[in-house]
């Protein structure tokens, strides 16, 4: 039986590290007026001089945690607005910024999509999502995936920790779920830039 994915969904929280409880917390950071890059729901983001942006740009790119939704309010209606996604380019009323939801706890696991086969023995090894960011401007939700061509032991983003034992997409083929945890997190790796 081939899984029931078809494509990627970004990334969706589902526990943490330690199987402690999970309360589903997110942080409000800022996002720039105008900025020209959709932010698709589920999609990895990091904080360059203090807004944050993609952290798909590259695999290797440290990152903060996943958006989950964004308010602002609205420059034509003057209404507040919430949205599942940045839809670009935004400019709110009287040109503020745009309050950005990120699922930022650092030991949050996140379930997502491979987009191959993955053997176990290459469980434990680091992916990153598909690098250039996309998904529907209809739900808002991101259709990125892991890439499983760029696996490395130490280098990317994201470490696979497991099957999300996903009954309908649980056989080891393209979309299979798989359950994630950061490995190059922006508050705890030594090298971080914020800048």
């Amino acid at each position: 039986m081939a899984n029931t994915n078809t494509k990627g969904f970004g990334l969706i929280p589902q526990g943490v590290i330690g199987s402690t409880p999970a309360t589903g917390g997110q942080g409000k950071y800022l996002i720039d007026a105008g900025m020209a890059v959709d932010l698709f729901q589920g999609t990895a983001v990091r904080s360059a001089a203090g807004y944050i942006v993609t952290a798909q740009a590259a695999i290797t790119n440290t990152c903060i945690g996943v958006l989950n939704g964004i308010f602002y309010n609205d420059a034509t209606t003057k209404k507040p607005t919430f949205a599942n996604f940045y839809n670009q380019p935004i400019t709110p009323a009287n040109s503020e910024d745009i309050t950005a939801f990120v699922i930022d706890n650092p030991n949050q696991l996140f379930v997502g999509a491979i987009d191959a086969s993955a053997a176990q023995a290459e469980y434990g090894k680091t992916y990153g999502l598909t690098v250039t960011a996309a998904g529907s401007e209809l739900s808002g939700q991101s259709s990125s995936t892991l890439t499983y061509a760029t696996r490395h032991d130490t280098n990317n983003q994201w470490r696979l920790v497991r099957s999300a034992e996903d009954p309908e997409n649980n056989e080891d083929a393209a979309f299979r779920s798989v359950v994630v945890a950061h490995n190059l997190n922006q508050y705890f790796t030594g090298a971080v830039t914020w800048q």
